[in-house]
């Protein structure tokens, strides 16, 4: 089969804005990487923050790689890339590699990948294409039911690891795109009164699925103080970090809560906590500026498409960026369960960096291309 035809042209109109945003948020994580991960008690720096920054080369690598080609290819082989994706899923949990409870990493050689996070995209090219190849909206039941079994394999393959906020996103993402669609109304009302009948019954059972430290997480969320040096640790040290930064914060390198180890996670889930603390209040509107540029980017992409395949994909990458982030920031402020999301961008993470440089590297190829005729 023939590779198609590399057009040199485009990256005339290549979007240097978003990779500009996405270059500044990564960076920001960079120097916070460093300073959360800084030794204070002893003499060795962890190599993090090193780590990260080969990543995020790799991601932008990755971002010119996805421009050069027509983005319409994504849609000739999206079914493909959903049944490889749900393979790999089946696969980590045979034979991936077990570590902090959850079974969800395969090793290859010098490094290790999360299949979750790459199918974070390929479930939002593949519903993508399935939603623009029905015509007007999802009225008939074997359609609407069809779309929801799409979203919800790799909702319980990924929940099964378990990781079950990235499950969560995957499944609120796709009902997103699916409702920008326009499903009927009655399909809609009928799932609510499904979902509303049968969540009684299913309490329990889910309840008792869960492992214990997602039991604790939960309950470490309605009652914090029940147990602050047990499940409550988390969310209790996350909001001292992020009150001792105050408006100004305490500056670049002088942050505390990180560096001796009272903040868990705090080059990854909880990274948001260390940079108000050293940037305060002022610093943490400034990131959340940022990040509401390249969402507002993503939403001006989607409406300016030239086709539904390529609104439905903006839509989606779109819509889960900013699920990453909401949830995160609920997480670490103590408002959302600790559900371990990252806030994309910023977080340690070698597949979630690329990964999410990939999906932006799709949003601006659909920019590039949205004036071309079809």
């Amino acid at each position: 089969m023939r590779l198609p035809q590399i057009n040199r042209k485009y990256l005339k109109l290549f979007d240097w804005y978003t990779l500009l945003l996405l270059v500044v948020i990564s960076l920001t994580g960079v120097l916070t990487i460093y300073s959360a991960t800084r030794p204070i008690l002893s003499s060795h720096q962890p190599s993090y923050y090193i780590k990260q920054l080969l990543w995020i080369v790799i991601g932008i690598v990755c971002v010119f790689a996805v421009v050069l080609y027509d983005y319409l290819w994504l849609k000739n082989f999206a079914y493909v890339l959903y049944i490889f994706g749900i393979v790999m899923l089946v696969l980590v949990l045979m034979v991936g590699r077990s570590g902090l409870g959850a079974q969800r990493w395969f090793d290859v050689g010098i490094f290790s990948f999360q299949p979750s996070e790459l199918f974070r995209v390929i479930l939002i090219v593949a519903i993508g294409k399935y939603l623009s190849s029905v015509k007007g909206q999802l009225t008939k039941w074997p359609l609407g039911f069809s779309a929801i079994i799409f979203g919800l394999l790799p909702f319980i393959l990924i929940i099964k690891q378990p990781h079950l906020g990235t499950g969560l996103i995957l499944l609120m993402t796709y009902f997103f795109m699916a409702l920008s669609k326009k499903i009927e109304r009655r399909i809609i009302i009928t799932l609510v009164v499904l979902a509303v009948m049968v969540a009684p019954l299913l309490i329990k059972p889910m309840w008792n699925s869960l492992k214990d430290y997602q039991k604790k997480r939960i309950v470490a969320f309605i009652d914090p103080s029940r147990d602050p040096r047990g499940i409550g640790y988390q969310i209790e040290q996350s909001k001292i970090t992020i009150g001792a930064g105050m408006i100004f914060g305490r500056g670049y390198l002088k942050g505390t809560q990180g560096p001796l180890k009272f903040l868990p996670e705090k080059h990854t889930d909880f990274i948001f906590s260390v940079f108000a603390e050293e940037w305060g209040f002022a610093g943490s509107i400034f990131i959340f500026a940022l990040y509401l540029l390249l969402f507002m980017r993503g939403i001006d992409t989607a409406m300016k498409a030239k086709d539904d395949f390529a609104r439905h994909v903006a839509i989606g990458i779109t819509f889960m960026l900013f699920l990453y982030f909401l949830i995160n920031i609920g997480m670490v402020i103590g408002v959302m369960p600790v559900v371990g999301v990252p806030i994309p961008l910023m977080s340690y993470g070698g597949t979630s960096i690329v990964t999410n440089y990939i999906a932006v590297g799709i949003l601006i190829n659909i920019r590039m291309r949205r004036l071309v005729l079809l």
